[in-house]
């Protein structure tokens, strides 16, 4: 299964790198007609969100005209892509990066950093991307702010042998915008042992919106490494996205595992990219991914405990969030 996984996804990073886009000329116009076409013929999400490409284009051509200057353009451009709504779409010119972030910014933080100091201190383990430790109560906690921070079945490994003895342990994954997915199963694995099935992935296969591919099963297959079978919480945050959704969405069909916080921001579409005549790059979702009931997975998941960092608690440098996560595996005793 993992040779047919990579083989789907070198298809998939073959289509994304070579697909063909006409010729536009290197003008406000012809720019402006590239990313409507790039987006129109690659992007996933027009049918589950609704999104008429049509009607965009025609409220934002008028708005081009060949003596607007660059930043100019570059404005009406990325106001153009927010009406995706997705934080996996980004332009990127010399002087900025077009990018839509309200998926998190109308969200609590729900997660500080000096707040979290008053849990691990300054003595905390780290092994390659991981932050650990094990707190009062005998329960293990373990911190990974990046996917794109490198991990080794090594690392894992480690970790979890140190917390053998613990009688549940915290992954606390708020603030984690993503990186890469095989981080994200990697990691996963440590906690299963058989094979499971824990969601879908297509590709497009044509430029009409709907030209997608049967779903390609995504299996979690278990580590040949330390493995741990008692209780595990995942901490969310809305500002946890992409790979971090992933992650989120493929422990859920673990046992004995429980989602605490806040709704995850989502970013169920694999990213590709592209180039504009003038030389901006463009990075859109082209790749849908689902769950293990081929649901869409794009605009989050919502946690089984829902709970947002109190004003009170944090005024006493509590975290409400770390605070359930132990009052829940201490009552599984």
């Amino acid at each position: 299964m993992k040779n047919k996984i990579l083989f789907i996804f070198v298809i998939l990073f073959a289509f994304s790198s070579c697909f063909e886009e006409d010729n536009f000329e290197n003008s406000k116009k012809g720019n402006f007609e590239a990313l409507w076409k790039i987006i129109d013929e690659h992007y996933c999400f027009f049918g589950y969100k609704g999104i008429d490409w049509d009607d965009v284009y025609d409220r934002y051509s008028v708005r081009i005209h060949e003596d607007m200057d660059n930043k100019a353009l570059f404005s009406v451009l990325g106001e153009m892509l927010a009406e995706l709504k997705d934080g996996h779409v980004n332009m990127t010119a010399s002087h900025d990066v077009a990018r839509y972030w309200n998926w998190f910014e109308d969200y609590p933080d729900n997660f500080d950093e000096k707040i979290q100091r008053n849990y691990i201190g300054t003595d905390y383990g780290i092994a390659s991307g991981l932050k650990y430790k094990i707190l009062e109560d005998n329960i293990g906690y373990i911190y990974y702010g990046s996917f794109s921070s490198g991990i080794g079945e090594g690392n894992i490994s480690e970790v979890l042998y140190k917390m053998g003895i613990c009688d549940g342990i915290i992954i606390d994954v708020r603030d984690n915008g993503g990186g890469l997915l095989s981080n994200s199963e990697k990691l996963a694995s440590h906690f299963f042992d058989q094979k499971t099935l824990v969601g879908y992935i297509m590709h497009k296969t044509g430029k009409g919106h709907n030209d997608f591919s049967e779903p390609y099963a995504k299996y979690i297959e278990p580590s040949e490494g330390i493995k741990y079978h008692k209780k595990v919480i995942i901490l969310t945050n809305r500002s946890s996205y992409s790979a971090t959704n992933d992650f989120v969405n493929a422990m859920r069909y673990r046992d004995n595992t429980i989602v605490i916080g806040d709704k995850t921001g989502g970013g169920g579409g694999m990213p590709f990219s592209s180039e504009l005549p003038n030389g901006w790059s463009i990075r859109f979702s082209a790749s849908p991914m689902l769950n293990a009931e081929k649901q869409q997975i794009e605009f989050g998941i919502d946690p089984d405990i829902k709970i947002d960092m109190s004003g009170d608690d944090m005024e006493k440098g509590v975290d409400s969030i770390i605070e359930k996560a132990i009052e829940v595996i201490k009552a599984n005793r």
